[in-house]
């Protein structure tokens, strides 16, 4: 059995909190609407069940990771992509070859206190997360057990 993988998922709190997350039955949701393809193949060949998640919002007035989330469904076909009323629709994409791919996650925790980007970015121990990188805006990215477990002491005091 392989080693659990640490990630950051980015969400536009606006679009999606992990708020929502947690009001989820079960505190589950397809985490849908990945539309790059670096993303999509770290979702595809790299994301496994029991895999951990930073739960970030992004595009908000204070950027902060928020929480952590697990990985409880492998990827599989985004059914979003092929429904012309859904945001994420994409009309070159095929049911018999799907081009977009989702995971489910479900809730851990949320933080006591947020750990925001600058928190992040003045950090040393963070210098090397794609989060800090200029132009890397993935909206999943790996993130090292040491970063994980750093910034969820963070959030937790």
């Amino acid at each position: 059995m392989s080693e659990n993988k640490y990630w950051l998922f980015k969400s536009e709190p606006n679009n999606y909190s992990f708020s929502d997350l947690l009001g989820e039955k079960d505190q589950t949701a397809e985490w849908d609407g990945v539309r790059n393809y670096q993303a999509r193949n770290l979702m595809r060949d790299e994301m496994r069940i029991g895999d951990h998640v930073l739960f970030y919002h992004s595009s908000t007035k204070i950027p902060a990771v928020i929480g952590t989330a697990t990985i409880v469904k492998e990827a599989y076909p985004d059914f979003t992509a092929w429904d012309s009323s859904a945001k994420y629709f994409d009309p070159k994409s095929d049911p018999d070859n799907p081009t977009w791919l989702m995971v489910d996650i479900r809730a851990n925790q949320e933080f006591t206190s947020q750990v925001t980007l600058q928190d992040i970015k003045q950090n040393p121990s963070f210098q090397h997360m794609l989060l800090v990188k200029r132009g890397v805006r993935l909206s999943v990215q790996p993130v090292t057990q040491q970063e994980y477990e750093e910034i969820v002491k963070l959030g937790m005091s």
